[in-house]
């Protein structure tokens, strides 16, 4: 089994794969804000459904015999990290003594603020830019000698607004595009690393419901795509043979 690091695991998507990753036995770093949500999270993917389960093997006089486990438990530990200062995230790295060895890391944090570009103050910039961007950047840098140990792969949760800006989306749109590029040279600068881009549409989570409430919409969570359906995409490509690498995937809502 591996050992994966997930950001904004929390969210929509990073707790629909944090829920897949556990089923599979692996073990999790859960990162994101709330130390209670987290710790939460972590109870809920590491027991009930996600918990081992014990088989009792009978012999073949039909007599008690061995105990097999037919799936491996998950554990999780919890990290909060605040994204909005990068600056600080080495040394809370450093301080949470994580594993010399990392099978995956996935930036799946985010937020954003929707507004013209002429009332987007630098407040609205920099906020969007730090979170999604500078802190993914820096993150995957105090990492890569624990994913080049491994040959692991970071994943990148990015959006189809890092491929295509629409009117008032301007710094998001922005702080994704970059996040492309990011994933791109990290690609190229490190042969022994899988990096791979995931583009989805509007998901059904809390981030598109208040992405519906700036836009003066009603919000129809039926209309999108589940994260759970984004978060079985993202484990497919992490599991895709090594001598492959999905580098980019994009996902939409399916016209209904």
């Amino acid at each position: 089994m591996g050992t994966y690091l997930i950001t904004g695991a929390t969210g929509g998507i990073g707790a629909a794969l944090a829920g897949l990753l556990a089923e599979r036995g692996h073990e999790l770093i859960l990162a994101g804000r709330s130390q209670e949500r987290l710790a939460e999270l972590s109870r809920r993917i590491t027991s009930g459904a996600h918990a081992q389960t014990q088989v009792l093997v009978r012999d073949r006089n039909g007599e008690p015999g061995a105990v097999r486990t037919t799936t491996p438990r998950a554990t999780a530990r919890t990290l909060a990290l605040d994204l909005t200062e990068p600056r600080r995230l080495e040394a809370a790295l450093a301080a949470a003594g994580l594993p010399d060895r990392l099978d995956g890391v996935v930036h799946g944090a985010g937020v954003v603020d929707l507004g013209a570009v002429a009332e987007q103050d630098a407040d609205h910039w920099i906020d969007q830019l730090m979170v999604n961007l500078v802190s993914a950047a820096e993150l995957t840098r105090v990492l890569l000698p624990a994913l080049r140990a491994a040959g692991g792969q970071v994943v990148f949760v990015n959006s189809t607004a890092g491929l295509r800006a629409n009117p008032r989306w301007s710094a998001y749109a922005a702080s994704k595009f970059g996040l492309r590029a990011l994933a791109d040279s990290l690609r190229a600068e490190e042969p022994s690393i899988r990096v791979t881009t995931v583009y989805p549409g509007r998901t059904a989570t809390e981030m598109q419901r208040k992405v519906h409430a700036q836009e003066g919409r009603s919000y129809d969570e039926t209309r999108f795509t589940e994260p759970a359906t984004v978060a079985r995409a993202v484990v497919a490509a992490m599991e895709t043979p090594a001598d492959a690498v999905v580098t980019d995937l994009t996902l939409r809502p399916r016209a209904r």
